[in-house]
């Protein structure tokens, strides 16, 4: 950290000040990327640390009115979707002059296993299992790396890699700190 860094430190800022009328993370909405991307890297830094804090306490509060939610409505969409014969989806009620709609989506997982051996029965039965089930593949990334290259070249034509977005973290640089 720079001795000029090391002064706002002790406020709890390791990153340099900037002028009342730099922008703030409710500015970046109004301005094009490319304006942010021509703003300083200490400030870049700066806005990036302060979106990450505010995400981190918007979470928290939508964990915690999500769980109020729950604790306040929770029976009586139980007690609603009984009445309409069901476990799961959504029902509506009211709550004054609101309505409360509740969802509880269904889930559901079937052992891989079982339905390996049920896609063996249809085939050895004659029928193509695909008018019943989705059939799918995928090879864990660490498994192929995993394998010898003999057994890797038979399986390269059936392997597209694609990349996802790029992250960027802006952090003091060691020399800084």
């Amino acid at each position: 950290m720079s001795t000029f860094q090391s002064l706002f430190a002790i406020l709890g800022d390791p990153y340099m000040p900037f002028p009342e009328n730099a922008p703030t993370a409710d500015d970046l909405l109004s301005l094009s990327s490319t304006e942010i991307a021509d703003l300083p890297v200490e400030l870049l830094a700066v806005l990036q640390r302060e979106i990450d804090e505010q995400l981190k306490a918007v979470k928290t509060a939508k964990t915690r009115l999500d769980s109020a939610l729950t604790v306040r409505y929770a029976a009586r969409a139980d007690e609603e979707r009984r009445a309409a014969g069901k476990d799961t989806g959504t029902v509506r009620f009211d709550d004054g002059d609101f309505t409360v709609v509740a969802d509880l989506p269904k889930r559901v997982e079937w052992d891989q296993d079982r339905l390996a051996a049920m896609v063996e029965r249809i085939r050895a039965a004659g029928d193509d299992p695909t008018e019943y089930v989705d059939i799918s593949f995928k090879v864990p990334e660490r498994k192929y790396t995993a394998w010898p290259d003999a057994i890797r070249t038979g399986f390269e034509p059936a392997r597209t890699v694609k990349v996802g977005a790029l992250k960027v973290t802006i952090e003091p640089s060691e020399a800084a700190k």
